[in-house]
Order: structure tokens, then C-alpha cells, then sequence
């Protein structure tokens, strides 16, 4: 069942960055675990942020003359090492997990395993050159405001995972925070939106739907192969999403 706390807390962006991220955040870590999904509102302007922040660093990296590649690569390890490749790593361990077990009990048992196999390495491979290719294609301000916009969707439909899917084991990540409550859900998603047509125009609107079908497949294998979802499930969503994103985003532009 969701969890029924509806407080919205003044520490709960701190208590997101916590959770998302590896930053030197100041933040009461015992009582940021405690809030676990009830912070869930402020994923998306996590995303946000972050989005903004390595967009700007890539329009600066283009200002001073390095080639879009190599500025999609700079912008890639920036996420990698401020999220500790959370995301990553999770759509990495989905792929094993999914597709290397044959019961739901080896599957997670797989995707528990800090190793990566073939499935995972070519998922992360696959993905990364994709994020690759969609960042390299933007520059300027469509850099900041697609990567400001998808980052934000991309978290806030991690939140819509998370409350649709029970978890699909008693402990790990998912499960020790909880399921967000409707409400909590509702602002989550209402912010992604919301980010997706400000920074983007009315086409935000196409761009949020993209990203939230584009997660379907995902959210589905999940509840076939493992009974439920996964804090590497979430990752595989918000990877998902993000790739669905950027795609459609260039489309629209």
C-alpha cells in the first residue's frame, strides 16, 4: 500500500537530492531516509536542476570552442559522477536481471549482484550512445532547457512507477522508501508536466506523453518477470524516459 504521509516538508528537495544523488548536500541523513517517499514530490526538480545545471556546462564547454561530442561526453560523466550512475546502474541490473534468470527469485538475485553480464553491458551501452547522440545534436539554450525539462519528467514519472508498482521484494532501496501517497504522486507528475511545457512550450505536453509511454514496456516486464518494482526498475524508467525524451525533444525542434 502507498504510503499515507502527506506532509510536504521544507527538507523534502534536500531529502531528494539525498536520494538521487551523491552531491554534499547538508541534510539530517536518518530523518531523509525516514522521509524516503514522502519526499518523492522533489524528484522532479532534482532532475531539474541537474538537468540545467550540466546543460549550462555544456553551452559554456561550446562557448570556449570544444566539439559538440566531446561536450556530450563531458555533460554524460557530470550526470555519471553526480548521481554516482544511479540510474544507470539500475537499467544495467534490470537487463541482467531480466533476461539472465529464468524464476523472479533468480532474477532479482542477478540484479542484486553488483556484477555486470553481457545483457547489462550491451543496455548500457546502447543507452549511453543514445544520450550521447541526443545531447551532441542540441546546443545553446536548447541544451539547458531539453535536459532541464526531460530530467525533470524523466524523475517525476519514476514517482508514477513507484506508486502504481508495489515493490516487488521486503527490502533494498525501493522498499525501505515506501510508495508515495496520490498526492505526493500528483505534485510529482504535475511538476514534470509543468517543467516540460514551461521550458519547452505546448509541445512539453507531446514530450511528457512520450516519455510516460515510453516507460510502459518497462513497467510491465517488471510486473511479469519480477512480481513488482525495484529501485533498478526505477533506474530502467528514468533511463527510459530520459532517452524517450531527448528523441522526441530534437523531433519537436
Amino acid at each position: 500500500m502507498p504510503d499515507q504521509t502527506r506532509d510536504f516538508e521544507p527538507h523534502d528537495l534536500q531529502a531528494a537530492f539525498s536520494l538521487l544523488t551523491r552531491l554534499p548536500i547538508s541534510v539530517d541523513h536518518a530523518r531523509a531516509g525516514k522521509r524516503g517517499a514522502g519526499a518523492a514530490w522533489a524528484f522532479p526538480l532534482v532532475g531539474l536542476l541537474l538537468g540545467g545545471m550540466f546543460g549550462l556546462f555544456g553551452v559554456i564547454l561550446g562557448w570556449i570552442g570544444i566539439p559538440n561530442g566531446m561536450v556530450a561526453a563531458f555533460v554524460l560523466l557530470g550526470f555519471a559522477m553526480a548521481t554516482g550512475a544511479m540510474h544507470e546502474d539500475g537499467l544495467a541490473d534490470f537487463a541482467d536481471g531480466i533476461w539472465g534468470g529464468t524464476t523472479v527469485d533468480q532474477r532479482l538475485d542477478i540484479m542484486k549482484d553488483s556484477r555486470i553480464g553481457a545483457y547489462g553491458a550491451v543496455a548500457l551501452i546502447v543507452f549511453l550512445l543514445m544520450r550521447f547522440s541526443g545531447i551532441s545534436a542540441l546546443s545553446g539554450w536548447d541544451l539547458v532547457l531539453t535536459l532541464a525539462a526531460v530530467g525533470a519528467g524523466s524523475r517525476s514519472l519514476m514517482v508514477g512507477a513507484m506508486f502504481m508498482i508495489d515493490p516487488a521484494k521486503p527490502s533494498g532501496l525501493s522498499a525501505s522508501a515506501g510508495q508515495p501517497s496520490g498526492q505526493v504522486t500528483g505534485v510529482a507528475l504535475m511538476i514534470g508536466l509543468a517543467a516540460c511545457v514551461v521550458l519547452t512550450g505546448f509541445s512539453g505536453i507531446i514530450l511528457f506523453a512520450v516519455m510516460a509511454i515510453a516507460i510502459v514496456p518497462v513497467c510491465v516486464i517488471a510486473l511479469k518477470k519480477l512480481d513488482g518494482q525495484t529501485g533498478d526498475v526505477l533506474g530502467a524508467v528514468q533511463q527510459c524516459a530520459e532517452v524517450a525524451g531527448l528523441a522526441m525533444a530534437i523531433a519537436l525542434l
